[in-house]
């Protein structure tokens, strides 16, 4: 006497939900590679009647007996405001801070305060540890 099951386990796998993730990760892979761009390689650029907007780069550096040094160049902390605003005029740009460990607090503050006063993004320049 043969019984047959109504309720019979198949063991036949499907492929279709396992080609649905890969073509899915192959589209987000695609998509987050094209966001990337390469960088370091020599190209010749070509030239445009309107160029962007690029921001000025500066830096500070303040040694361990407080001299001031704006882009390689000694000024007084009296005279620092007027020489910095004379170098970015009203454009915004970053201003990178090369401050020694041994500089107090204040003086940090002060810098900061006029970066801020002449909408510079100011930059903490500090060694790895």
């Amino acid at each position: 006497m043969d019984i047959k099951s109504k309720h019979k386990v198949e063991s036949n796998f499907s492929m279709s939900s396992m080609t649905d993730i890969v073509f899915l990760l192959l589209i987000f892979f695609m998509l987050t590679a094209s966001f990337i761009t390469p960088s370091g390689l020599p190209v010749n650029l070509p030239t445009a009647a309107s160029s962007s907007l690029q921001m000025q780069k500066n830096s500070l550096t303040i040694t361990a007996d407080l001299k001031y040094y704006l882009n390689d160049k000694e000024v007084s902390l009296n005279n620092l405001e007027r020489e910095l605003r004379a170098l970015v005029g009203d454009s915004e740009g970053t201003l990178s801070l090369n401050i020694d460990k041994s500089v107090p607090t204040g003086d940090f503050a002060r810098v900061g305060g006029i970066a801020a006063k002449l909408k510079q993004k100011t930059i903490l320049v500090t060694n790895p540890e």
